[in-house]
């Protein structure tokens, strides 16, 4: 295994021009049993748990699981089927406490050291944490730990954060208060799972929400997770949403103790992203499913932006194929299979010529030829970030013979940088800052082009209980 990765250039936009987010947190307490007993194994439930939520994060994975009093750790580069087999958790069939992660980094290189979980020792134990989101004040934070005697192994926020709860339980002697206090002093977005040697499983959520958190029960014990979708895959079901703001303490399978930070930097809310791309469809986010949201935004696509000449309307998959069905239903265009998928084709990859370019795109998404073939289309996409990844897309469709591409996209368009832990640092490579929409769409080789308003998108999303950051989009 490569001990660095290196992202792609901009050359690797031909085949992904998406956002990308960063991380998914998974994690379980069961109720310990009689030595009688068939026990859960934990950390198998939590593997199957990031299985389910690997399209928050590609790029490692790992799982930390308390072992006879001990919170061992097992992480590495890649997919959750390249670190782990099933003999992995063959000597931790008794474990009741577990906690999981998968990464996306949002900088340029990432190594296995950067991997989560993150351990953190203290004077009479250690925890280990589990975090989804960006932590705005990591570079100050980790500047005052260094002081005060503490090292880093990684580059990564999350270490920062377990390395602050495991000083501040050393300080004030308590686990919980430990990691309240640390939370209370960390800025930006954050969504962490954190276990403990002691077997407490500890779920705490930033004050603004900006990332997705929820609990589940069964008759083993309670599950938290990035989304609704991995509860419901092993076998939870729902209980609640971490509220903003809510640190809730997990015991032998029940919630012990819930408090709430004080914390007066509550300014925006839940990434609306996350139903536009981030999540997946099966999911329901702070009471909001994800896949009526998409279908929503499709509906009122098709009234924004009519295309009363199109023959059918077609979805770039696979984020863009609910908004298609609710703008066919709203608009009365027959909805047609425009691509076939090819589901095994890396996203970080550097393709170094023209010609290898174009292949990689269909490789990814290769046309279906006779639904095509002289018709009128809208097409039907999430997001245009840079432009590259769509225009070859347009480019693939009028050379399978559409006769016109009508663009529709389902969120409005990008214009700024995101804090919070979306991989957009640089609003000079945003299209929608350089080009007009007559521009873009003459860029992209659309015939006409049309963005889904931010009014229409909220309205899109408004069963979600919490309010929504959308600075991107301002």
């Amino acid at each position: 295994m490569k001990k660095n990765i290196h992202k792609a250039d901009d050359s690797a936009d031909f085949v992904c021009d998406k956002p990308s987010e960063e991380c998914a947190v998974f994690g379980v307490s069961f109720a310990k049993k009689e030595s009688s007993q068939t026990v859960p194994n934990a950390a198998l439930t939590v593997y199957y748990g990031l299985l389910s939520l690997q399209h928050r994060g590609q790029e490692s994975s790992g799982i930390a699981t308390l072992n006879k009093g001990h919170i061992e750790l097992t992480k590495g580069l890649g997919h959750v089927t390249e670190t782990f087999s099933y003999k992995s958790f063959e000597k931790l069939k008794k474990s009741c406490v577990s906690i999981g992660h998968t990464r996306y980094s949002s900088e340029g290189v990432y190594t296995a050291k950067d991997a989560g979980p993150f351990a953190a020792d203290y004077l009479t134990g250690r925890v280990a944490v589990s975090h989804n989101g960006s932590i705005t004040n990591s570079a100050n934070l980790k500047g005052q730990l260094a002081k005060m005697g503490v090292n880093f192994d990684s580059t990564c926020d999350s270490e920062v954060i377990a390395r602050l709860i495991g000083y501040k339980i050393t300080k004030l002697k308590s686990t919980v208060d430990g990691v309240i206090r640390a939370a209370s002093l960390l800025k930006g977005a954050f969504s962490l799972v954190i276990a403990t040697g002691k077997g407490r499983l500890i779920a705490v959520r930033d004050p603004n929400g900006y990332r997705p958190l929820c609990i589940g029960k069964n008759e083993n014990g309670l599950a938290v997770a990035s989304e609704s979708c991995a509860l419901d895959i092993c076998g939870f079901e729902w209980l609640k949403d971490v509220a903003p703001g809510e640190v809730v303490v997990i015991e032998n399978g029940k919630i012990a103790r819930t408090e709430y930070l004080k914390n007066s930097d509550k300014k925006n809310g839940l990434c609306i992203f996350e139903f536009i791309y981030f999540a997946r469809p099966d999911s329901t986010i702070d009471g909001q499913g994800v896949y009526a949201a998409r279908y929503n935004a499709g509906k009122i696509l098709a009234t924004e932006h009519p295309a009363p000449t199109a023959d059918i309307v077609c979805a770039v998959p696979d984020s863009g194929l609910a908004a298609a069905a609710g703008f066919a239903d709203a608009s009365g265009i027959p909805i047609s299979t425009g691509f076939i998928k090819n589901r095994y084709v890396g996203r970080s990859f550097i393709y170094p010529t023209q010609e290898l370019r174009e292949i990689a795109v269909r490789v990814k998404l290769n046309p279906v030829s006779a639904n095509i073939k002289g018709k009128s289309i809208v097409l039907i996409d999430d997001s245009i970030v840079r432009g590259t990844t769509i225009k070859k897309t347009v480019a693939v469709l009028k050379k399978a013979g559409a006769r016109e591409i009508h663009l529709r996209i389902s969120s409005p368009p990008f214009k700024h940088i995101c804090r919070y832990g979306t991989d957009i640092h640089n609003e000079d490579k945003l299209i929608a800052n350089k080009m007009d929409l007559d521009g873009i769409a003459k860029f992209v080789g659309a015939d006409s082009l049309g963005y889904i308003s931010l009014d229409g998108l909220k309205k899109a999303c408004s069963d979600c209980n919490l309010p929504f950051c959308t600075a991107c989009f301002k």
